[in-house]
């Protein structure tokens, strides 16, 4: 037998392959580059505090190089990117909105109780009386963001001193550099960026908080952008009681509710964040305009989804039946004329149709010599909704519904008009089974899909029209909309509320989707 050339000879794996200087150097190179990322995001996290992070950023660092500085694990050098990406953006998320809403996160309780009751006591400070005024020019260190950058008060007094204030204090500030206007404002510093107007009002929050100490109780705040004075806070905390004392009215503010109030219902502007169990799920069910709003809107979301459903299959599947005639000429013109809709993205045709629906201007009342309010009655506003969701949804079904027609054999319906079948009969006991067990699971994803449709309704009628007595709830909201307004809209924004309600949306899709993938499995037996 013949020697094997040594071409041929099996490449050796393991220490015996010899890789090339350049991948190592690529490898190490790109290691580097991500730690060296992962380092300045842990700086930045440590700056803020936020110790949390910190942990989490330097265990994936360290599975990082865990994994990718050997040869081994190599399947784990695949899946880590990914699984990362999932706790970080799947998992994390629904974790953090589950802890959500069991708090009263929203406007007016974002703060922690200690940093509420800071910034009640920075707002209730008062000019010192006869104490000195100062010309004021807000600033920040040089090199450090305008927009996030620690404040800086430079100050001159009415005897000309100029001073630099800091959370730390006052500090002189030499002459050498400094410019200044008539009036004794100064414009420019060495070591220091002057904020300009626009720069400074933008920080008006930071501004307000932000106060500069020169004893135990007083501290020079900000009045305007080019005034400062001393002042003390007319608010003192009683650390063991737990109290707010006001020392001018003499009234205490005790915790009510995650707000500083007085006995008699008075309380300051600034709550905190706080648990507060299972008080927001019970509002959904026991709170009377809360419950007959959600259940209201729970019957439309679950008749919107099936309509949805069900009118865009069955368009798209006569459709599809129709142009898999064989006989059909320049089918595949027509299949690309059909799938236009769903070539134009969906926010686009939502407007499109918006404006198609105006009740004076709108084209549909155009053509049919019609004056419906298709926007602003009720009824009329969910028949437009399913009408333009109809438009965008039937291209999807025509076309899945395409492809499991042409997958079906044709000796299967050749056999059933042997039997005697008609069309009818073919359709219903062989077609229609066989397309169900391919198209049955796109069906439950479509039904998800619809139930959570933010974009249509929110662009076609932003859940709307509103009753004149409540303007939270609309007349074509599903939860998902109602969701965000609760969040984000309104005089009170509750995002723990619409935490709570994103928590039954994910139980209410998933218990029947299970369900219907219950269902489906029955029709596994068809092939």
């Amino acid at each position: 037998m013949a020697a094997v050339p040594s071409s041929l000879e099996p490449v050796k794996l393991g220490s015996g392959y010899n890789t090339p200087w350049w991948a190592h150097a690529i490898k190490w190179g790109l290691l580097a580059l991500v730690l060296a990322a992962g380092l300045f995001v842990v700086q930045k996290l440590v700056a803020n505090g936020s110790w949390f992070g910190v942990v989490i950023t330097a265990f994936i660092l360290t599975c990082v190089l865990a994994v990718y500085s050997t040869r081994r694990a190599v399947p784990m050098k695949y899946l880590l990117p990914g699984l990362v990406l999932l706790v970080t953006l799947q998992i994390w998320p629904i974790v953090y909105t589950v802890a959500t809403a069991f708090t009263n996160y929203g406007q007016g309780h974002v703060l922690s109780k200690e940093d509420a009751t800071a910034q009640s006591i920075a707002q209730s400070v008062k000019e010192v009386e006869g104490s000195e005024r100062y010309k004021l020019s807000i600033a920040v260190p040089e090199g450090s963001d305008v927009a996030t950058g620690d404040l800086v008060f430079l100050l001159t007094g009415a005897d000309g001193k100029m001073q630099v204030g800091t959370k730390d204090g006052l500090t002189e500030l030499s002459a050498d550099g400094v410019e200044k206007t008539d009036t004794g404002k100064i414009t420019k510093a060495p070591g220091y960026t002057i904020l300009n107007a626009k720069e400074a009002n933008s920080r008006s929050a930071d501004l307000e908080a932000f106060a500069v100490p020169v004893s135990t109780s007083a501290g020079i705040k900000a009045v305007g952008l080019s005034g400062a004075f001393q002042g003390a806070p007319t608010l003192t905390y009683d650390k063991a009681a737990d109290t707010l004392t006001d020392t001018v009215s003499k009234e205490v503010y005790s915790p009510q509710n995650a707000y500083w109030a007085t006995a008699d219902g008075k309380r300051l502007p600034t709550g905190w964040k706080e648990n507060v169990g299972s008080r927001n799920f019970s509002d959904l069910l026991t709170n009377p305009t809360i419950r007959a709003g959600f259940f209201k809107i729970f019957l439309w979301n679950v008749a919107f989804a099936a309509l949805s459903v069900a009118s865009t299959f069955l368009l798209g599947m006569l459709l599809a039946l129709l142009f898999n005639d064989e006989k059909m000429k320049g089918k595949g013109l027509y299949r690309s004329l059909l799938i236009l809709p769903y070539a134009i993205p969906g926010f686009v045709t939502a407007l499109v149709w918006a404006s198609m629906f105006n009740q004076e201007f709108g084209l549909v009342n155009s053509l049919t010599h019609l004056n419906i309010d298709w926007l602003g009655n009720a009824w009329a506003a969910k028949a437009a909704i399913l009408i333009a969701n109809l438009w965008l949804g039937f291209p999807y079904m025509f076309l899945v519904c395409t492809g499991a027609l042409q997958s079906i054999p044709g000796d299967v319906k050749e056999a059933a008009k042997i039997d005697g079948a008609n069309a009818f009969r073919t359709l219903r006991s062989i077609i229609m089974p066989l397309l169900l067990v391919a198209v049955g699971p796109l069906l439950i994803a479509s039904f998800a899909f619809n139930f959570n449709n933010f974009s249509l309704i929110y662009l076609l009628t932003q859940g709307g029209p509103f009753a004149t007595d409540n303007t939270s709830i609309g007349s074509t909201d599903l939860l998902i909309t109602y969701a965000f307004r609760l969040a984000f809209s309104g005089a009170s924004p509750n995002i723990g509320l619409a935490s709570a309600v994103c928590i039954f949306i994910f139980f209410i899709v998933a218990a029947m989707s299970y369900s219907g993938f219950r269902r489906t499995k029955s029709l596994e037996e068809v092939n």
